[in-house]
């Protein structure tokens, strides 16, 4: 599945994150993708880029977390 840089991404239980970067562990070169909640105190948040994509098969959502199409409301 291919991440979108500054995409919105719905988590299965619901909230919205904007993902911010993709991030290298200095040592096992392992990435995470690191993201912040848009909602409270929008806390940066970081997961192995595995698991971000993980099928949980919950909630009406295959994978935890699934890019969303938000369209603006501007008229064009």
């Amino acid at each position: 599945m291919e991440l979108k840089i500054k995409g919105i991404y719905k988590h299965f239980k619901g909230d919205l994150y904007l993902v911010e970067d993709v991030g290298i562990h200095s040592e096992t070169l392992e990435k995470f993708i690191i993201y912040r909640a848009l909602y409270g105190d929008t806390k940066l948040w970081i997961r192995p880029y595995d698991e971000f994509f993980e099928e949980v098969n919950k909630n009406n959502q295959k994978y935890r977390f699934e890019l969303q199409n938000i369209e603006s409301k501007k008229e064009h």
